[in-house]
């Protein structure tokens, strides 16, 4: 090889974004990183709020919800019949409401970047989309756009498990959706050792929070925490759902709900059902 060649080689292997250079590692998707696996069939266990959630509630009863003057006039003017002839059977089993709907859940990777949900109550669909942060443009849906993220123990590798409860911060807790259950001393460290996934939905068509049209607007943030809690001594295996809905147009404060789920072996029990709310009583 002449001088003039060997010069050009060399050149060519120096110079930036040609492919001599060896690239760094690839960082992986976040079905590789996940810390905890949330795949499977999970049911509903309803241990609280039963009057609510077993049942269509009469109207107006809307106890515990930080409703403001708006939100009470929306929900006292809710007719089941207007509902169903405008065909909003599914205003009930939007992502403000769904979770606290009686039914499973079943859990999947739709490819390396989104968590898909299915829903056996309305027959509904939710992915959680690790990517972009920020709805696509469109016509809005019941389930919205929802960004997901990991969330890891202190000393893991990520973000610690956090959420944000009224003025304080600190660990989520099983039960009661705070630091401790309804005063009682905290909970052990375990709770969270996985990690979590933190959830943040924007983007959706306006819902009920409970069948009998509570409401909740087009313009709020449904932020969730979803663990799996440390394997029972007896087998079980459960996950723990603490949901978030902030919404200024008919909420006083945000709206916490702490909903439990137990991982059933397959989908034996798996039966989609369409959106249909029973009458009050």
């Amino acid at each position: 090889m002449s001088n003039r060649a060997a010069l050009l080689c060399f050149t060519v292997a120096a110079l930036p974004g040609i492919g001599f250079a060896q690239r760094g590692p690839v960082a992986p998707g976040a079905r590789d990183s996940a810390p905890i696996d949330l795949t499977g069939y999970w049911v509903a266990v309803v241990s609280e709020d039963w009057r609510h959630r077993m049942a269509t509630p009469r109207k107006g009863d809307y106890e515990s919800v930080p409703l403001n003057a708006a939100g009470r006039a929306a929900a006292g003017e809710w007719s089941l019949d207007a509902d169903n002839a405008a065909g909003l059977q599914c205003k009930a089993f939007g992502v403000g409401g769904l979770m606290r709907q009686p039914g499973r859940l079943h859990l999947v990777w739709e490819n390396d970047d989104t968590l898909r949900i299915d829903f056996d109550a309305g027959t509904q669909t939710r992915l959680l989309d690790f990517g972009a942060a920020a709805p696509p443009e469109g016509e809005k849906t019941w389930q919205g756009h929802s960004h997901a993220e990991w969330q890891r123990p202190p000393g893991a590798g990520g973000a610690p498990v956090r959420a944000q409860i009224g003025n304080n911060t600190g660990p989520i807790a099983a039960g009661g959706g705070g630091r401790g259950l309804r005063g009682g001393p905290p909970q052990p460290r375990s709770i969270s050792e996985g990690g979590a996934l933190k959830v943040t939905t924007t983007g959706f068509r306006a819902g009920y929070l409970r069948k009998n049209g509570v409401p909740y607007g087009e313009h709020a943030t449904v932020t969730e925490y979803i663990h799996r809690l440390p394997q029972h001594p007896n087998g079980d295996v459960w996950l723990h759902v603490v949901t978030i809905v902030d919404d200024p147009e008919y909420l006083n404060e945000p709206f916490y709900t702490s909903t439990h789920f137990k991982r059933e072996p397959d989908g034996d029990k798996w039966n989609p059902t369409p959106c249909k709310t029973a009458p009050p009583p």
